[in-house]
């Protein structure tokens, strides 16, 4: 029983399961004997569940993540600011994505011509902006 619901949390994630050979799948008899034991029964409506579970979770966009919201100012006169300078996004979210979101709404060639500061430190490309509010931001 501890098997197959191992099996089934690592396939509800569309994970394989550790130490299995590749397609390997639980034996026709351990299927069989766990419906004749009453652990399980067959239902139909579960899978169509699972596909509606799993096309909700796709279109969720982050939106279910912890938020930071942002200021954006800019501090260049080559640049004009951005209509909106208030953000909130995923804290998973990279200053990588935030440079490609300012480079698209002041419709520039290149996200490259852009940098972030926190605290008038240049940010990481790749640090997300939870680590970001953790060590740069904790005691603002």
């Amino acid at each position: 029983a501890e098997m197959k619901k191992q099996r089934e949390f690592y396939h509800k994630l569309g994970m394989e399961v550790p130490g299995d050979i590749k397609g390997e799948t639980c034996s026709a008899k351990q299927h069989l004997d766990s419906h004749r034991n009453g652990e399980t029964k067959p239902d139909e409506n579960s899978n169509k569940e699972t596909s509606e579970e799993k096309q909700e979770d796709d279109n969720d966009y982050h939106r279910s993540d912890e938020q930071v919201s942002i200021c954006l100012e800019c501090n260049s006169s080559k640049l004009r600011g951005l209509k909106r300078k208030w953000i909130r996004c995923s804290a998973q979210a990279t200053v990588l994505h935030l440079k490609k979101f300012i480079a698209k709404k002041l419709n520039l060639s290149s996200f490259n011509e852009l940098d972030i500061l926190c605290n008038e430190e240049i940010l990481g490309k790749d640090h997300t902006l939870k680590f970001v509010v953790v060590t740069r931001w904790r005691f603002k």
